[in-house]
């Protein structure tokens, strides 16, 4: 007697795959344990390898990689969603002005169902609403199924210092969750006391107004630190670098942390400012910061490049260009600007050969200098911000402030208040990047004070010694004024050879007096 097995089709064996992948991973994800959540990332990889476009294992992918703080995997995840890099060719990593306003018009013209007038209740039937309710699984809403892509993505731009495409993604979302709300207030009678409650309370999406709760307190962080900075380069773009610096400076001290992109950016950009200002040093020591927390950034390398080949340090100056010609080969043996796809740099790709052939005969001419013995003749005047004919308590002053800002353990307590994003190993190199640079700034100010300070002892030495002789004669005349005043003789011969011998050549007044015998 034959038996019949019941055949089952391939997709019922991999939703029960797939089921098991995520009910493990739910349960791991909900002990909050570092290492569980790894276990439930691999678990997840495994669903999505099965069913790549399953919805709920894409959220709780991307939810424990922003748990774990791994917030570049997120947006290498989801960059397609990132605003900047919509219309993006093959600069993919610079977000132009212009892209990003369409960008953002696009966002904002994005289906919303919660601002139609009327009630629902009173609509007719509509096929196209048909056709959404089918689409969606019945139950779901289209919208609805992005709405956690806009407030992941969102905050890991934010962590990341894509700040303006951190608000467009949060605003988009939280304006999508309104929507959602509504929809949900609307459906629902007001008699009506019924608890909607998920069949498998873990295996739901978070609701619309957890999406309003998290993405409030970033957003609020997110404008606060853009009107800081847009205050600052309007004020650096009028002229007032000291107010610039100012703005700046209350973004980079504040004791809230901040991105490190972000932070990286305001360094650059207040380099830039003490550079207009004169304030060659604090420029510099800007330009290291930047280049600590981003050894990449192009900017930075070329400007500390031009501020110490500006004071006549040539072989530092010498060295930042070769490692920007480094770079430049780099980008274009890859075909592409260092750094992921969401990076933003301010330069394009098709201008780095341009921006190559000027640097390599750059490099030309600073090794010229070199060989013709440039090398000794650094101007410290200008490094510390002092005049040439500055007073000795001017460049104590100047010095002392100086020695107390650029510190080896001052300055490296920068790197506490930043929020960065790398692991262990990356945050030892940030702090070995910084150190290194920061003591061989503080052992160039100290050499330029020991130079400045002999250079004043012997301008002091020389003056002293071509006074030396003018107060001699000053003296030695008024002493023999005082001996011929208190010569009194009625002979002139007696006084003719007293005036010889003591070398006196000025005239005398004389004062003819009647004498009495």
């Amino acid at each position: 007697m034959a038996v019949y097995v019941e055949k089952k089709h391939w997709w019922l064996r991999n939703k029960k795959i797939v089921d098991k992948y995520m009910k493990e991973a739910k349960n791991l994800i909900a002990s909050q344990d570092p290492n569980d959540v790894e276990s439930a990332l691999n678990l997840l990889d495994s669903a999505l390898s099965v069913s790549p476009r399953y919805e709920l294992a894409l959220e709780l992918k991307a939810r424990s990689l922003l748990y774990l703080r791994r917030f570049k995997d997120v947006a290498d995840m989801l960059h397609d969603y990132i605003p900047s890099l919509k219309f993006s060719g093959e600069d993919s990593g610079i977000g132009s002005s212009e892209s990003f306003r369409e960008s953002v018009s696009l966002l904002n013209e994005l289906p919303s169902h919660g601002g139609e007038s009327g009630d629902s209740s009173f609509k007719c039937f509509s096929v196209s609403d048909l056709k959404k309710k089918v689409m969606a699984g019945l139950s779901k809403n289209c919208n609805e199924q992005g709405q956690w892509r806009y407030l992941v993505l969102g905050q890991a731009c934010c962590h990341l210092g894509l700040m303006e495409d951190a608000m467009v993604l949060l605003q988009t979302g939280k304006r999508l969750a309104t929507a959602a709300l509504r929809r949900q207030s609307i459906s629902l009678s007001d008699d009506s006391f019924i608890l909607f409650s998920p069949a498998d309370g873990a295996s739901s999406p978070p609701s619309s107004a957890r999406y309003l709760t998290e993405s409030d307190h970033v957003l609020s962080h997110i404008k606060l630190l853009l009107r800081r900075r847009a205050a600052a380069l309007a004020a650096l773009d009028a002229g007032l670098y000291s107010e610039s610096i100012r703005h700046f400076s209350k973004i980079l001290d504040s004791r809230r942390a901040a991105p490190q992109g972000f932070l990286a950016e305001c360094f650059m950009h207040r380099a830039s400012a003490y550079r207009s200002a004169g304030r060659i040093a604090e420029s510099v020591a800007d330009c290291n910061k930047t280049l600590a927390l981003d050894p990449s950034c192009l900017r930075a390398l070329e400007t500390r490049a031009a501020l110490l080949e500006s004071v006549r340090c040539f072989p530092d100056s010498l060295h930042d260009l070769e490692h920007l010609k480094l770079l430049y080969n780099s980008i274009l043996r890859d075909r592409k600007l260092p750094g992921p796809v969401w990076k933003r740099h301010n330069v394009r790709y098709r201008e780095i050969p341009g921006k190559l052939c000027v640097l390599t005969s750059r490099i030309q001419q600073l090794k010229e200098r070199i060989a013709n013995g440039g090398i000794g003749n650094v101007d410290y005047y200008a490094l510390m911000g002092v005049r040439r004919d500055c007073s000795r308590s001017e460049l104590d002053r100047a010095y002392l402030l100086l020695n107390l800002k650029h510190k080896p353990e001052r300055s490296m307590s920068f790197i506490d208040r930043f929020e960065l994003t790398e692991d262990e190993e990356e945050m030892d190199s940030v702090k070995d990047r910084a150190r290194m640079s920061t003591l061989l700034l503080y052992r160039l100010i100290q050499k330029g004070y020991s130079v400045v300070t002999s250079d004043l002892a012997t301008a002091e030495k020389q003056r002293a010694g071509a006074e030396t002789p003018i107060r001699a004669g000053a003296v030695a005349a008024n002493n023999n004024v005082n001996v011929v005043k208190g010569v009194f003789c009625r002979d002139l011969t007696v006084v003719g050879s007293l005036i010889a011998r003591t070398g006196f050549n000025q005239p005398i007044p004389v004062k003819y007096e009647a004498l009495s015998c």
